[in-house]
């Protein structure tokens, strides 16, 4: 088993123990409630044009919680969730049964290009691992991202900006400028970061040039 396979494996069975912990909730994927994992998706969906039906591939899409968002959008979408967590994904499939657009596989890859891409909150366990190869983890994420959307992506990260009385040592807190000055260099003139939504978080939203 290679480290990064290790890694993964912890991953997973932090997450699987807090699925059964707590079951198909926002607990469940570690948020602190269902009110802030929303306010999250609504930043990544700025990603998307309003009205105009999209393709998009959810990273780390844990139980589903997204799709049951774009569903009650009544957006028109076609969702396709990965994680790396078989018990994720088999929860999330027994929860969106009967929705033809909505699918979910196990993995790390895309099985092929949508119009976006968007992680919610997989890149803030670290657990013991090391900021910089966790760094390293993070821009790779991003590379696969950008390789499997056509239109764009999206991401969030816990902040650097942090108040230092509530950070922790299992979690990861990127500096945003960093980060963005990455993303613009490397994928698109088109970027925004989002700092102003009242978690300890920002988003990234990485627009690309179609046509």
């Amino acid at each position: 088993m290679s480290p990064g396979d290790e890694l993964q494996r912890r991953i997973v069975d932090y997450f699987e123990q807090k699925l059964g912990e707590h079951g198909a909730t926002a607990q469940g994927v570690d948020w602190n409630s269902e009110a802030s994992q929303v306010l999250r998706f609504r930043q990544l969906l700025r990603l998307t044009e309003n009205g105009i039906p999209f393709s998009i591939t959810d990273f780390g899409c844990g139980y589903g919680a997204l799709a049951d968002h774009l569903l009650s959008l009544d957006a028109a979408v076609e969702y396709f969730g990965l994680d790396i967590s078989g018990d994720m994904v088999a929860a999330a499939g027994a929860r969106h049964l009967g929705h033809s657009s909505i699918t979910f596989a196990l993995g790390n890859v895309p099985d092929r290009p949508r119009d976006y891409c968007v992680a919610s909150g997989i890149f803030n366990i670290k657990l013991d691992t090391p900021n910089q190869k966790w760094l390293e983890y993070v821009l790779g994420t991003l590379d696969v991202m950008h390789e499997y959307s056509t239109r764009g992506f999206a991401f969030n990260a816990l902040t650097v900006y942090s108040d230092a009385d509530r950070m922790r040592g299992d979690l990861y807190y990127a500096d945003p400028l960093e980060i963005f000055d990455h993303c613009k260099r490397r994928y698109s003139h088109n970027i925004a970061l989002l700092h102003d939504y009242g978690l300890y978080e920002f988003t990234i939203l990485v627009r690309k040039a179609v046509g």
